[in-house]
């Protein structure tokens, strides 16, 4: 398997941070690479994140938006999936680089959405094209989940109880 050096960029294209992963898949519309979250346990509200944690990445060449299937480390699990908005992505043939406009999508294991910092979003420098794109993808991703399209077919019917 291929090695992937993922790096997150903030809104200004300034890099933030940077990991390792392994591609998992690459076509026309995406690349996927797979990841362990190596970073200290992270409590964010709705969802634990702990070191050892199984993120699959779906980065689209053309779309405002990743997509991160966390899966427990421990008991492979399914805890959610976290979505990023971002202008879509510089790929290289062994990177991955993102540009995170703030704006976040967390997806329940059965299908509910919660939107996070907006506040973020709102303080950028974005022009209101951008703005309205991002706004765009975030009702992409919403749509998605409704027609449970992947990777949101793995949502549970609602009857189990979300992790």
């Amino acid at each position: 398997m291929t090695a992937c050096t993922i790096i997150k960029r903030d809104a200004r294209g300034v890099d933030e941070l940077s990991y390792q992963g392994v591609l998992r898949e690459t076509c026309d519309e995406y690349v996927c690479i797979e990841a362990e979250f190596g970073f200290p346990d992270r409590d964010l509200g709705y969802v634990v994140l702990r070191s050892g944690d199984v993120f699959r990445e779906w980065f689209f060449r053309d779309r405002w938006f990743n997509i991160f299937r966390v899966g427990d480390g421990r008991n492979k699990q399914l805890k959610g999936w976290y979505c990023n908005i971002t202008r879509p992505p510089q790929i290289g043939p062994d990177w991955i680089a993102a540009e995170d406009l703030c704006l976040d999508v967390f997806v329940y294991t059965d299908g509910r959405t919660l939107t996070l910092d907006e506040e973020e979003f709102v303080a950028l420098d974005l022009s209101e094209k951008e703005q309205r794109t991002a706004r765009k993808a975030v009702q992409e991703i919403q749509e998605m989940v409704r027609l449970r399209l992947p990777p949101f077919d793995e949502i549970s019917s609602g009857r189990e109880k979300p992790n």
